[in-house]
């Protein structure tokens, strides 16, 4: 088994190898607005570092968000042309989970929130009773509207760091997502026999540009 993994759901860019028991390589970059330009140099670097060429991967495996439209498809559509060329699966992740998998790998044990900043002043988050069981759907809202579900647990995440009033133990590590730890995730659910959804992504609201309504129609005379 050899994965090839990366996640652009948030601003850190991240991309990794992994044999099916560790990570071979791993590259991360925190860069918001550059995911498209970052992507594949960072994939050719953790290849170049681990030894390895796009044609040893067996598998990919792919943060499906939830994250902002822009940043997210970069991941999945790279995702998507690999696959195609190299004729191998797609495995996606939600980019929580590997969050919540890099949690576990720092010594925090459930249960804990992850939260990742959705922008417009709301957070990407979900609930986990462990390092390798969330709780429910991701879901996107408020601080102060979660304040209640997330009252006293542990929180890892940047949208955990923004709001120290709601998520009021906050843990630093980790501070970013992980293409290591999204693989791991990925590599342990192969070896339990378990089967992937669809890697589409996890937008969970409406994205932020939208047709205009009510412009008026110019017709030529």
């Amino acid at each position: 088994m050899l994965l090839l993994a990366f996640d652009t759901a948030t601003p850190a860019v991240t991309a990794a190898v992994h044999d099916g028991e560790r990570v071979l390589a791993e590259s991360t970059v925190i860069d918001a607005r550059r995911h498209g330009e970052l992507l594949v140099p960072a994939v050719d670097r953790v290849l170049g570092t681990a030894g390895r060429t796009l044609a040893d991967v067996t598998g990919l495996v792919v943060g499906t968000g939830p994250g902002p439209y822009t940043g997210l498809r970069v991941g999945l559509v790279t995702a998507a042309s690999f696959a195609d060329v190299l004729g191998v699966p797609v495995h996606g992740v939600c980019t929580l989970d590997g969050l919540a998998w890099a949690a576990g790998e720092a010594g925090l044990d459930g249960p804990f929130a992850v939260a990742t900043d959705a922008r417009r002043k709301e957070v990407y988050w979900a609930r986990y009773d462990g390092p390798s069981h969330r709780v429910g759907e991701p879901a996107v809202g408020r601080p102060a509207d979660i304040a209640a579900e997330v009252a006293g647990l542990p929180a890892v995440g940047p949208g955990a760091a923004l709001y120290p009033e709601v998520f009021t133990d906050h843990r630093p590590d980790p501070a970013h997502q992980s293409a290591g730890a999204l693989a791991a995730v990925a590599a342990a659910r192969l070896a339990a026999g378990e089967t992937f959804p669809p890697a589409r992504p996890l937008y969970l609201r409406r994205p932020d540009a939208q047709v205009p309504a009510g412009y008026k129609a110019v017709l030529p005379k």
